[in-house]
């Protein structure tokens, strides 16, 4: 991103740009911070009743009447410590055009840099953005490819989110798999329409039939075949109208997001092809629409499943877990040292948790907690929840194997988690995130709309794994 540089100065036409200092303060700190300002710039400060509050700004002009430094507030010393390390990122937008560079002082250098960036984000596809492009010398010590490498993947998990179904079918999906396994040399494999049924994919096939666009099974490679296997699934539910359990409208609106998992999936494998992570890693991403028509699958209805599996049709707006199921028992079959599904898949997650906050399930201790470490030191919360054994009986079935959902209404989000690990028996670690995939009110670093959720965490995680 043109917004975060590394240098200290910037040419322009020859002649070095004014970069502009921004003191970040603590409110505690506030009265040592004016005592070694300038005296006009203090005095400024406190004729504007600059408090150091927490995202408080106040532009200080120089001599000539230009900006000659920014102060921002970071709150009392117990906010900074309990806050959150983006909050210095709203200045990417909040400042007028210019080059910046932070004073010490920030608790987070990296996460301040980061924040500016993701910040900064805007969704230009269909309207051009008139956002001031504030743009910021990264900090000391600050790796900034690796912010960048950051920012851009999750920046294109927002992009596909984004884009409404229309434009962002299986198809689509498809191509812009293809443009990024064609950006870091990965292979693609696709198969697509009644192939789904001669490979044995038949949930996939179910699920999508009722589309006139054709489902697919999107599968890509990457990284030396002898390196540790890590397997990425991501449920890729272009646009899901609940098929014939039919949502209503307001339930509706937001359903482009339903591929919020295979976006994010993306979003991460553009991370780790980028950081060149030592693994042989695979994307794999069942691309459907669950449309109503003539041919649509039924409640009731039971399908057959790759592994073998039988399952009862509770409820046809419950399909993401079915195409997840087909992927995953692909991905268990080559048995990979870690898989990692990402879906929009309950709202029971949401109800539990809130929409800042995924669930994520394993039976792995050692991963649970390296995950949740990760995710605490990038600001990318997650929260774990139990698989549940004594729940896994609620998906009981009178007439097959299995039934996809439990009949009451209780602890959702663990029962879809429990219908997933069925499909996966083989791989050495195994975890589902049940993401929201969308940022209903902008914070700093979270732009309103589509959302990457964990993978920063999860990126962090994967790095400290199998980078050494």
């Amino acid at each position: 991103m043109d917004i975060l540089l590394d240098t200290k100065t910037t040419k322009r036409g020859g002649s070095k740009a004014t970069v502009v200092p921004v003191s970040a303060v603590v409110s505690d700190d506030l009265a040592k911070l004016l005592r070694g300002l300038p005296k006009p710039d203090a005095k400024w400060a406190r004729a504007n009743g600059f408090e150091a509050r927490q995202g408080q700004t106040l532009l200080v002009p120089d001599a000539t009447g230009g900006l000659g430094r920014v102060l921002f507030g970071l709150g009392a010393r117990d906010d900074v410590a309990t806050g959150d390390p983006f909050l210095p990122g709203q200045l990417s937008t909040d400042l007028p055009e210019g080059t910046y560079a932070f004073d010490e002082g920030l608790p987070s250098p990296r996460l301040a840099a980061l924040g500016w960036a993701l910040n900064a984000y805007r969704f230009t596809r269909y309207k051009a953005s008139k956002a001031k492009r504030a743009r910021l010398h990264v900090p000391a010590g600050v790796d900034r490819g690796e912010l960048d490498r950051i920012s851009a993947g999750a920046c294109l998990a927002r992009d596909l989110i984004n884009t409404p179904a229309e434009d962002m079918g299986p198809a689509e999906l498809e191509a812009a798999v293809r443009t990024l396994a064609r950006d870091h040399k990965a292979r693609v494999k696709v198969i697509k329409g009644e192939a789904l049924l001669d490979k044995n994919f038949p949930m996939i096939h179910t699920v999508g039939r009722a589309s006139d666009r054709a489902p697919r099974l999107i599968d890509m490679v990457w990284g030396p075949a002898r390196a540790p296997k890590v397997t990425l699934v991501g449920k890729g539910v272009c646009f899901d109208t609940g098929g014939l359990n039919l949502k209503p409208g307001s339930s509706m609106a937001l359903m482009k997001k339903d591929m919020g998992g295979a976006a994010n999936v993306l979003g991460l494998a553009s991370m780790i092809m980028a950081a060149r992570l030592p693994l042989r890693l695979r994307v794999l991403i069942p691309a459907v629409d669950n449309n109503v028509s003539a041919n649509a699958f039924r409640p009731s209805d039971v399908l057959q499943s790759r592994n073998g599996m039988t399952v009862e049709i509770g409820n046809t707006d419950a399909e993401g877990r079915l195409v997840l199921a087909d992927a995953l028992t692909l991905a268990d079959e080559e048995r990979p040292d870690l898989i990692i599904d990402m879906a929009t898949l309950t709202g029971a997650a949401r109800v539990a948790l809130g929409p800042d906050l995924p669930p994520f399930y394993t039976d792995n201790e050692d991963l649970a907690a390296h995950i949740l470490s990760h995710a605490d030191a990038e600001s990318d919360p997650v929260w774990r929840m139990p698989l549940w054994p004594r729940y896994d009986g609620w998906l009981d079935s009178r007439i097959a194997d299995v039934n996809h959902i439990s009949e009451g209404g209780f602890a959702g989000s663990v029962t879809a988690a429990l219908f997933l690990k069925r499909f996966v028996s083989r791989a050495t670690a195994y975890a589902h995130f049940d993401i929201f995939g969308w940022t209903p009110v902008a914070r700093p670093g979270r732009t309103h709309g589509g959302a990457d959720q964990a993978i920063r965490g999860l990126f962090a995680a994967l790095s400290d794994r199998y980078g050494k």
